[in-house]
């Protein structure tokens, strides 16, 4: 149903929600009131007007607030006068959900109808962060929602406030996950996120006297309205045990047993009535457990024993970009592998398709009906797996089980930092899963035979490309099994795609270069836009309309606006009103007061030597050294805000995230430097924190050493809600720049042909020290206890490693760094100059959309065409 929206004469889009379709727009919203209206308007009116909402029709609005009411009643077993904003919160969610169930069935019946190809994401990571606001922006029911809790007398923020993000994700892998499953729902494939229900996620950090703190995520605590058990679907996932060969073929026996209970959340696309599915494992032990082994007595230990099992999805490694060999977290991998496998082949065996087939046992269209995506190698062990099952269960020959298992299986690798590769020992795999190791022991000889044929006598490619390591503990290299047993392996920014063919996989490169592709990655522009900055998205749509929301490249079209003095002085006002709302968050949540003009200069990921935050650090006290050294002279103020979490083993980022405060600590309190300088770290940083820091930034900082930053996914995100970038020529960073223009980006630093030749020649770092002295004087300052004046020392180890083993060369780019640093300044104070910039950068971010990435996913590895059809709703007859 169309509107007329706001008197513009522009075209709103709205769909009739429960019964009947929205009135008349005038009902829904007035018109805009004239800029000489003295009286401000509230942010519930302002968030009314913004028509990428959707439409708050009377009936909607009425049945909501009864739906609201009833759930109160019904569900939380509250009336008004007891109801906390907790059970509003919980209320709100269950009645948003129950337009979300119909959707959900009837997709789901749909695909059983259609049987389209099925495309299984697999992913030890799902980061979601929060759900309700989302499902809101996909079902166009927030102007309603919004009415609704306004005329019930309720704060829709403070109520979206009391929902935990789902943090279960480290940062980048995890939250790509989380975006394709946006996109994949928005283009209508028929996709299946399998994970697992990690009881706890990413820890929540703490700053404690300047160091982190973690405390457990237990985001479950007051449940998930959002998910939905399906316990008729529990299945067994086997460990230990040992191998027996015979006539019958091989049997696993003797086995421990863990069920692995499925929970279903609903992934809704962007109003086009798709619901899809992310299927999340627990872990529970099966009601024999421990009692067969009838201990006399033992009765209670074996009860309580049943910890043991359920502890398989307790809690997400906390890891980013680092491989810790331990038992426990193998053990994830195959349950979540074993249990998704299962599943698989279940749907496949009773899909209409395969109820046509008498005896539902043919494989040969397996590969036509199912893709399998490995998000980097943590499921790696669904290639042997697929192969135990289709060989030792479904009883195919070996070349059989094989061919159907690499053209059904995909391979996405997302770094190339050695200590993160997947290298498990072959002890713990003999133990855990001795039938896997057999199979990739098999595996290995097939797939080495075939190099030897393409390279005969190279014995030493031999040994490069096995998937066994020797050493003094024989290892499986998983990148090797993930490339043997894929028809597609993909990088993720295609400069870290040509450094996979050019070195990490050269030799594999070399003997299948059909494998290899690029698929640079992207963030959904519903979480990363629509929903984190509406202020923005309404003044693009008022400009270029709504379609831009499911088709990002339409954004190009405001290149006609870049001299647009309207279009420039709008795009200013909503950064300064979001910087505002950020400042007023930070003091009312950190008592911390900072000046909404200065540039807002923000650096937030995982902290990482790689992500050289450190860097960050010294350009921060070079800036604080000027200032002291010509406090008269005027200079750009600057809020610096550094935010993200380090593993909790990991030592060095741990130092880092100290002096960070500890440089706070001085410069903040310097009265000399005043409000020209502010150092800010921003605790516990997630989902939900991203999207109030993104819409808010300036500067965006994209400074890793060229050639270790795979793609990088924040830098979209900055860049599409209106920050410029000073950055490397460093994973997707190299592609912004080329979209954008060169001039629009400050780009500074080593490429990564420089940082190679650095390598070949040796890297210094006391050459820099004593030729630059604003550098020395930094590093003396850190290492002399100038920010630690209780403990001389504390620093030490930042400015050994930094002197002599920095592998990521911090002091090759200082002085690159520092210049390009100027540059900002000077152009921040040219605001009209800087807007232009950043409405250029805004206007060629369409390409980040992970709606293009997963059509390119779509279209070159698993086979099947993307569509931005709508599917009939719950309340229109089916075709």
């Amino acid at each position: 149903i169309m509107h007329e929206g706001r008197g513009s004469g522009r075209i709103c889009w709205s769909r009739g929600e429960a019964r009947g379709a929205p009135g008349p727009c005038s009902q829904a919203r007035p018109p805009r009131p004239s800029a000489r209206m003295s009286r401000p308007l509230s942010d519930h009116e302002k968030r009314k007007q913004i028509s990428v909402r959707g439409l708050a029709g009377v009936e909607n609005v009425t049945d909501l607030k009864k739906n609201f009411n009833r759930h109160l009643h019904f569900t939380l077993v509250k009336d008004r006068n007891v109801a906390t904003p907790r059970d509003y919160y919980f209320a709100l969610a269950h009645t948003v959900r129950d337009h979300l169930v119909g959707r959900w069935i009837r997709t789901q019946q749909h695909y059983y109808e259609k049987d389209p190809k099925r495309i299984y994401y697999l992913s030890l990571e799902f980061y979601m962060g929060r759900t309700l606001q989302n499902t809101m922006v996909n079902l166009g029911l927030q102007n309603a929602c919004d009415e609704a809790i306004y005329q019930l007398g309720l704060d829709m923020e403070e109520l979206q406030e009391m929902e935990e993000d789902a943090g279960l994700g480290n940062g980048g892998l995890g939250r790509l996950a989380a975006c394709f499953l946006d996109s994949m729902a928005t283009l209508g494939l028929a996709a299946y996120g399998y994970g697992i229900r990690y009881e706890f996620g990413i820890f929540n950090q703490k700053i404690c006297g300047g160091w982190q703190m973690e405390e457990a995520d237990d985001w479950l605590r007051y449940g998930n309205p959002w998910e939905k058990a399906r316990p008729e679907y529990m299945i067994p996932v086997h460990f230990y045990g040992h191998v027996q060969h015979g006539p019958d073929g091989v049997k696993w026996a003797d086995t421990q047993v863990v069920l692995a209970l499925p929970y279903d959340t609903p992934v809704p696309g962007y109003r086009n009535n798709v619901v899809n599915t992310m299927r999340l494992w627990s872990a529970r032990a099966p009601n024999q457990f421990n009692l067969k082994d009838f201990n006399v007595g033992g009765y209670i230990q074996a009860v309580l024993d049943r910890n043991l099992a359920e502890n398989i999805s307790r809690v997400l490694y906390p890891n980013d970009n680092f491989f810790e060999g331990k038992e426990l977290r193998l053990k994830q991998e195959y349950f979540v592998v074993a249990a998704t496998l299962q599943d698989i082949v279940r749907r496949f065996k009773s899909s209409k398709f395969g109820s046509r087939d008498p005896v539902r046992t043919s494989f040969d269209a397996f590969p036509e009906k199912v893709a399998i995506q490995l998000n980097d190698t943590h499921p790696s062990l669904a290639i042997p797996e697929l192969m135990r099952v289709l060989i030792d269960i479904e009883k195919l020959d070996w070349d059989k089980a094989w061919d159907v298992t690499v053209r059904t299986c995909a391979y996405t690798n997302h770094t190339v930092l050695p200590e993160a590769l997947e290298r498990w020992p072959v002890h713990l795999l003999e133990n855990l899963l001795p039938r896997h190791l057999e199979i990739i022991y098999e595996i290995n000889q097939r797939f080495l035979d075939r190099v030897y044929a393409k390279f005969p006598g190279d014995l030493d490619r031999l040994r490069r490309m096995s998937l066994v390591e020797e050493g003094s503990v024989k290892r499986i290299n998983m990148a090797h099994l993930c490339i043997a047993g894929s028809h597609a392996v993909n990088g993720v920014a295609r400069i870290h795609s040509e450094i996979l063919k050019a070195s990490v996989f050269k030799d594999f490169y070399e003997f299948e270069p059909h494998k290899f592709q690029n698929k640079t990655n992207g963030i959904t522009p519903r979480r990363w836009l629509v929903l984190s900055n509406p202020g923005l998205a309404e003044i693009i749509a008022e400009r270029i309309g709504e379609e831009y929301i499911s088709d990002l490249d339409q954004l190009k079209k405001l290149l006609n606006y870049v001299e647009d003095e309207g279009f420039i002085r709008d795009i200013a006002k909503i950064k300064q009103e979001n910087k505002l709302k950020f400042a007023t968050y930070l003091e009312k949540e950190y008592n911390v007061k900072i000046n909404p003009n200065s540039i807002f200069d923000i650096q937030v990921k995982r902290i990482h030597e790689y992500k050289r935050q450190l860097l960050n650090c010294l350009h921060i006290i070079t800036f604080y050294n000027r200032i002291k050294r010509e406090p008269n002279k005027h200079f750009v103020p600057r809020t610096i805000m550094i935010g993200g979490k380090a593993a909790p083993g990991y030592h060095m980022a741990k130092i880092v995230i100290k002096l960070i405060t500890a440089i706070g600590d001085i410069v903040n309190n310097d009265p000399v430097v005043g409000d020209r300088l502010k150092v800010i770290f921003l605790e516990n940083y997630r989902v939900s924190l991203a999207e109030k820091v993104v819409p808010a930034a300036d500067l965006s900082e994209q400074i890793s050493t060229a050639g270790t930053e795979a793609s990088g996914t924040g830098n979209m995100k900055f860049m599409l809600n209106g920050a410029l970038t000073i950055g490397t020529m460093d994973g997707a960073n190299v592609e912004m720049a080329e979209e954008a223009g060169h001039e629009n980006f400050f780009i500074f630093g080593m490429l990564v042909e420089e940082v190679e030749e650095l390598d070949r020649k040796g890297y210094c770092a006391k050459d820099y020290y004593d030729r630059i002295p604003e550098l020395k004087q930094v590093i003396d300052q850190i290492s002399s206890g100038f920010f630690s004046p209780k403990q001389p020392d504390l620093f030490k180890d930042i400015v050994n490693m930094l002197m002599y083993h920095d592998r990521f060369k911090v002091f090759a780019d200082y002085e690159a760094y520092i210049k390009c640093q100027e540059k900002v300044s000077a152009l921040y104070k040219n605001t009209k100059e800087w807007t232009k910039m950043v409405i250029r950068n805004i206007a060629c971010s369409g390409k980040f959309s992970s709606d293009r990435t997963i059509s390119q996913y779509a279209r070159e590895i698993w086979g099947v065409e993307p569509s931005r059809q709508k599917i009939p709703a719950p309340d229109e007859p089916r075709e």
